[in-house]
């Protein structure tokens, strides 16, 4: 922009404005007297309430009207003595109007003044707030976030009632000017940590930002490595939880999933509902969502090696019934395991992608082609089938650890078909090497698991009571008294 100050002149302003934002119908502006002097109010129609504006703000002014210290005298008296929403700091530069003006706020220019007033009078269209659709519960708070970062802010702040909480607004290095939010507990929160995250986000470049997603791949250390460095959630409880811990929570504008870091392992198997329910149920439904990790990622390759490379360790009756599948089938186990995972996650994402009108089509077709016809043709056979189906139901015990379930699953079938027992040992230890090597913030991803002691047991593969909780707090890879 060639005139970065705004100018004395109405007129000039107004010219400038129009060249600039002339062409877009949901530009306003409006000219006025106040006191005599001339003025005019801009704003975008779609993002603000000239209502609002106009009942609140100029209604107030027309009753005040003696002012002293002309144009400036005006300005002066709008931002320390008027009773209008002001903002407290006025604008003074084109830079900072425009983006004042695309995030909705109304702006009054002066004749006579470089300075323009702010007012809050933002009034964007906005999706209720609902249930969560991908983290489901059975107690606890049913609020999720929504897109618009204040909203997120206040669904979080009713839940975090302190005045340790922390919200740090800022604009990313897009040329949209997306605002994101660093949120953390300043009494608990590890100062050096928050001061590492608050450089890394600052110093991202990207050419658009629509997701806290697309913080994540700039916060991993290692870039090869699978595990997440970073966990998301859309419940304000679920983020209200994650900042007692010290972690720190990302929101973004535009975005209904805030960003949680340092994430760890343990985290992807549990749930609100773990704390809701009795200890002993909880720690169970926590071990099963360990043993469905597990049967998702190494039960197709486990079924391979077996049939491939050592069927001896399979009961004869069920060698039996699976030799005589194998038989009628034209593919070798491995490429039959990989056909049926492969047509399977087709179908998942045909039915994601598709439209709702149709989705269930989808699911029909699917299972008609992969399951009773696929198996009637001889194309594919009946234990390879349930072991997929078994894998991928598996999968989704743990939707957070989804994609890195698909892919070691994929690498897994390749390994354990191509070399047996030695190839699914070989993935086993790449899996816990990146494991074991991924350290979010310096702090090890297997925390509380690894090493094992007490904090293993006591919320870590299960849970315990809560009498025995309550006397003691988890903070980021430290246990406190």
């Amino acid at each position: 922009m060639q005139q970065t100050k705004l100018s004395r002149s109405l007129q000039k302003n107004l010219q400038i404005l129009q060249n600039i934002f002339g062409s877009s119908g949901d530009f306003y502006t409006k000219e006025l007297a106040i006191s005599g002097i001339p003025c005019a109010i801009v704003m975008f129609t779609g993002l603000s309430s000239p209502e609002k504006l106009c009942h609140l703000a100029l209604d107030m002014l027309d009753r005040n009207p003696v002012l002293l210290g002309g144009s400036d005298g005006l300005c002066d008296y709008l931002l320390t003595q008027s009773l209008v929403p002001a903002e407290p700091k006025p604008v003074e530069d084109w830079n900072s109007f425009v983006e004042m003006l695309c995030n909705g706020m109304t702006l009054l220019l002066i004749n006579g003044s470089t300075k323009a007033v702010v007012f809050s009078t933002q009034e964007m269209p906005q999706r209720s707030v609902s249930t969560p659709t991908g983290e489901g519960n059975m107690r606890g708070s049913q609020e999720a976030f929504t897109e618009l970062l204040r909203n997120n802010l206040s669904l979080l702040r009713r839940q975090f009632r302190s005045d340790s909480l922390v919200a740090e607004i800022a604009t990313s290095h897009t040329p949209a000017k997306t605002e994101y939010c660093l949120c953390y507990d300043k009494h608990v929160a590890p100062k050096e940590t928050i001061d590492h995250l608050r450089a890394r986000l600052a110093e991202i470049q990207l050419p658009l930002l629509l997701d806290s997603a697309y913080f994540a791949s700039f916060l991993k250390q290692d870039k090869m490595n699978l595990f997440p460095a970073a966990a998301y959630t859309e419940r304000p409880a679920t983020a209200c939880a994650r900042l007692c811990e010290g972690k720190a929570v990302v929101l973004v504008s535009g975005c209904p999933y805030a960003l949680v870091v340092p994430s760890f392992f343990a985290e992807h198997f549990e749930c609100l509902d773990d704390y809701a329910s009795s200890a002993v149920f909880a720690g169970l439904i926590r071990l099963l969502k360990y043993l469905a990790f597990l049967l998702s990622v190494f039960g197709p390759g486990l079924y391979v090696t077996a049939v491939s490379f050592a069927p001896e360790v399979i009961p004869i009756q069920m060698l039996t019934k699976m030799a005589q599948a194998e038989v009628s089938t034209p593919l070798p186990p491995m490429l039959e395991m990989l056909s049926v995972t492969l047509l399977l996650e087709i179908v998942r994402e045909a039915g994601l992608r598709a439209p709702q009108a149709i989705s269930h089509t989808v699911s029909l077709v699917g299972a008609l082609i992969i399951g009773e016809t696929a198996v009637s043709a001889g194309i594919v056979s009946i234990p390879v089938l349930t072991m997929a189906a078994a894998a991928t139901i598996a999968t989704l015990a743990v939707p957070s650890l989804y994609e890195q379930s698909i892919l070691f699953r994929f690498a897994v079938i390749l390994l354990a078909g191509t070399f047996g027992v030695l190839g699914l040992a070989c993935a086993a230890l790449v899996i816990l090497a990146m494991a074991c090597g991924s350290e979010p913030f310096g702090y090890d991803y297997l925390y509380p698991l690894m090493p094992l002691t007490r904090t293993s047991w006591r919320d870590g593969f299960v849970r315990t009571i809560w009498s025995s909780l309550a006397g003691s707090r988890e903070v980021i890879g430290h246990h406190e008294t």
